[in-house]
């Protein structure tokens, strides 16, 4: 059990959730926003990615994630802002038949460093790092992060004196995230997002739960989430087994059957229930003493 825990937000994401509901923020301006009104009901960090303004589409435009940590720096919030670092590992195959040549549209493959642009310009004090190399859902998707990338990125996040959230998708990317952290590329405390019930990774059953954080090291801090339905009961699941929170309308766009979800009222949904347990809610300074964090504003 942990009685002293934090909560993560991830504001947008980069699925066609925009398409579903009004209340995931495209822009820039309404990204920030996010940020500070899930820092404002109770989240500690922030986890972001970017969209084209004008469709809504995944981006990883430098200028965008400028714009944003601007203005979230500009309003004065506390809170901790975690970059995503996993755009540009996308290979979508040409079909089940004629997998090459790839699918142009929607194959989106750069190296380490350009992976790492906006990261090494905005120093976040936190930036994601997608352990491992998965079937993503879709038929001839797979997001791609071989180790000699994740050895790449990791040793440029390292360098730049951010904190890398590794994101373990299933018990082999935990290996290899340990396997990391022997070589010398990841420094203490580690820091992992367990990532549940996405297809085709962990199941978000307590089976595999159990064997992710039976595998854990002694000393990592971790959270974990599920998606759609899951998200709420794997926010007191998570404290009861040791670990940290995380909501967002990324993962999940409803509060309840048929109403839809703010960021906000995901993250207060979520403090309201670990409040009921007893678990004190932890501050971004507080966070930040724990992770051994920089803070960059």
């Amino acid at each position: 059990m942990n009685w002293d825990a934090f909560i993560t937000c991830a504001v947008t994401g980069s699925g066609q959730s925009h398409l579903k509901s009004d209340k995931v923020p495209v822009t820039p301006k309404e990204i920030a926003a996010a940020c500070v009104e899930a820092a404002g009901a109770g989240a500690a960090i922030a986890h972001v990615h970017v969209r084209d303004p004008e469709t809504g589409a995944p981006s990883r435009d430098p200028a965008l994630y400028r714009e944003v940590v601007a203005r979230v720096r500009d309003s004065g919030t506390d809170v901790i802002l975690n970059l995503t670092a996993g755009m540009g590992g996308d290979i979508v195959l040409g079909s089940a038949e004629a997998p090459l040549p790839l699918d142009e549209a929607g194959t989106d493959l750069i190296g380490a460093t350009e992976r790492l642009v906006h990261v090494e310009e905005l120093l976040p004090e936190i930036c994601t790092l997608d352990c491992g190399t998965m079937n993503f859902a879709e038929a001839d998707y797979v997001m791609t992060n071989t180790p000699g990338t994740l050895r790449a990125m990791a040793r440029r996040i390292q360098a730049a004196g951010v904190k890398p959230e590794i994101e373990v998708f299933d018990l082999g990317h935990l290996w290899l995230a340990k396997t990391l952290v022997n070589e010398g590329l990841i420094d203490d405390p580690v820091l992992v997002q367990l990532c549940m019930g996405i297809p085709f990774g962990a199941p978000n059953d307590l089976n595999s739960l159990t064997a992710l954080t039976n595998n854990m090291p002694e000393g990592w801090v971790y959270s974990m989430f599920s998606i759609g339905r899951m998200q709420l009961p794997f926010a007191a699941q998570a404290v009861l087994a040791g670990g940290n929170v995380r909501v967002g309308l990324e993962d999940n766009i409803w509060l309840e059957r048929g109403v839809p979800a703010s960021n906000g009222d995901l993250v207060e949904r979520a403090a309201t229930m670990l409040s009921a347990m007893n678990v004190n809610l932890m501050t971004p300074a507080q966070v930040r003493e724990k992770l051994k964090l920089k803070k960059r504003w």
